[in-house]
């Protein structure tokens, strides 16, 4: 399962409505092999989920994500900051073994 925190709640509904995706689309999250640590995560606006994608709702958030993707993300919350150090969306993963200091790339 994958959940979202409030903030990433709001941000995602904010970008969502800013950029005109709405009706019938969803966060789709996905692993690609890349980054500093070995693994990078990618967010993008989706409207067509794929025959064995995995989808899940959190908040009234639906996300999405590939057979491939969830083994990466299983018990992970999509999270957002504001801050001072302008980090953004970021994920706490409780597979990663190890992080890169920008919190885009993982290790497993």
């Amino acid at each position: 399962m994958i959940q979202i925190s409030e903030k990433a709640k709001v941000r995602i509904s904010q970008v969502m409505q800013n950029e005109g995706k709405t009706d019938g689309y969803f966060v789709r999250i996905s692993v690609l092999q890349g980054g500093c640590s070995g693994l990078s995560y990618d967010l993008s606006f989706d409207n067509q989920a794929q025959e064995k994608d995995q989808i899940f709702e959190d908040k009234g958030v639906k996300l999405v994500t590939n057979p491939q993707s969830i083994l990466y993300l299983v018990g992970t919350t999509l999270d957002f900051s504001d801050g001072l150090d302008g980090k953004g969306f970021y994920f706490n993963n409780p597979n990663a073994s190890r992080t890169c200091s920008c919190g885009e790339s993982f290790a497993v």
